[in-house]
């Protein structure tokens, strides 16, 4: 089928289209790629968190963080441990396993790039319990009894370990019963063992059995200020006369304790989202009043024997980013996230929306103004030449050259909106044919008469 020069303008027109709108889109297309690169990756929507023994507060409040993380679409695999030292060395050298709780003095690797602390969460004193009513305030006092101090791998046993060796025990003395959680709680109140080492929170199901049974005492540490001097990671505490039961006056005086954090330890390279996320429920958590802290002392970042995550800086100078304050967890990430693709949008598209229609008018007028300068040689050229060799024949030369530049007009298919200029040029047009038409009539001689 044979092309009509409509068909060759339309195609030119498109060709002069994709002219300028091949490589805009290019542009946009690199710039949005490059914006990807920055785009964080979208957080989990599972992770793996390494608590501890069943009954014990690090197993309690992985529950916790559990429902509240279910809450925002994240699932939490609970996974449990012998304690503190099996959390910090999952932590080191599982892969699967984010986030974890590990005692104050166990880790002390303030420059490491494997891990990094959310602060500490919440107090763990060192309870002893013991059986009788006698007021004990010394571990020595235990020499001879068997004392439960705790699992294998348990920040516990090490805890115990270390202030029962500060008192003279050997390690290997085998009054050390290597037990704990529960069935140290069934082995103490039926006489198995004569004492409990417990390093938990006061929520933790363990020690909260024990502060309420009968028979149990604990060991109020008279030298709770030598402690704290000697083991710099331990802080003196005081439960209150009374703070168990008002009415039945329990304690019935002030129980000197020391004690150690609790604090969340993650991968350096968790979603920051997770963090906040954690730090947010963390808040809600750990912050209320309890036996042994006042309302708001935690979380708090002052555990500083592992870097303290940048995104955890930020919570505790300005709280959670604004968008999880007022949106949901999904939500806010998504906003969060699509954020960066808004600044091609802004850098890139909003520039070229107003410099491309402006090239395109160029282009297309550029084609008018092309004959236009056709003409006015043409013109100039006429004007140029004297009266003398205005000849027919010169004369009729320069009409078919008008013509030729008719023609393409003519047959030149311009967008709608120019249609006013090609009009225009074919009225100058025109102008210069009638001049020629008077020209040719100046000098061809009349008819002959008869």
């Amino acid at each position: 089928m044979r092309r009509t020069p409509s068909d060759s303008a339309d195609t030119r027109n498109l060709r002069d289209l994709l002219t300028l709108a091949l490589p805009a889109l290019l542009l946009i297309a690199g710039a949005f790629v490059l914006a990807w690169q920055f785009v964080r990756p979208a957080p989990p929507k599972k992770i793996v968190f390494s608590t501890g023994a069943a009954g014990g507060a690090y197993h309690y409040f992985g529950e916790r963080y559990r429902e509240k993380l279910a809450q925002e679409g994240i699932e939490v695999e609970l996974r449990p441990s012998s304690g503190a030292v099996e959390n910090l060395r999952r932590l080191k050298t599982d892969d699967s396993v984010d986030v974890g709780f590990v005692q104050g003095g166990i880790a002390n690797e303030p420059d490491a790039e494997d891990l990094a602390t959310l602060g500490s969460m919440y107090l763990e004193p060192v309870w002893v319990f013991y059986r009788g009513r006698e007021a004990l305030e010394r571990i020595d006092q235990f020499k001879g009894k068997r004392l439960a101090i705790g699992v294998p791998g348990s920040g516990a046993q090490l805890f115990a370990l270390q202030l029962l060796s500060a008192n003279g025990f050997q390690t290997h003395d085998p009054t050390l019963v290597a037990i704990g959680g529960m069935e140290a709680v069934t082995a103490l109140r039926q006489g198995d063992v004569d004492a409990f080492f417990v390093v938990g929170a006061p929520q933790a199901p363990v020690v909260d059995a024990l502060l309420h049974a009968e028979g149990i005492s604990l060991l109020d540490f008279a030298q709770a200020d030598g402690y704290v001097r000697h083991f710099p990671h331990l802080v003196k505490v005081t439960l209150p006369r009374g703070a168990l039961d008002i009415g039945g006056d329990r304690p019935p005086r002030d129980i000197h304790l020391v004690a150690a954090t609790a604090n969340l330890v993650v991968k350096a390279d968790i979603h920051p989202a997770i963090v906040t996320l954690l730090l947010k429920h963390a808040r809600e958590l750990h912050s209320p009043p309890g036996l042994l802290q006042a309302a708001n002392a935690f979380p708090t970042p002052h555990d500083h024997a592992l870097p303290l995550h940048p995104m955890a800086q930020r919570f505790y100078e300005s709280g959670p980013p604004l968008l999880q304050r007022y949106l949901p967890f999904w939500l806010a990430v998504l906003i969060d996230r699509l954020f960066v693709m808004i600044l091609p949008l802004i850098a890139v598209v909003l520039p070229l929306s107003k410099v491309l229609p402006g090239l395109y008018n160029w282009r297309m007028r550029s084609r008018v103004y092309r004959w236009y300068g056709e003409l006015k040689y043409l013109e100039a050229e006429i004007d140029a030449t004297p009266e003398a060799a205005r000849t027919p024949a010169a004369l009729a030369a320069f009409l078919a050259r008008l013509d030729r530049i008719e023609q393409r007009a003519a047959h030149r298919k311009l967008p709608l909106a120019f249609s006013n200029e090609l009009y225009t040029l074919r009225e100058h047009i025109g102008l210069v044919r009638r001049r020629l038409v008077r020209l040719a009539e100046s000098v061809t001689p009349p008819p002959a008469t008869h």
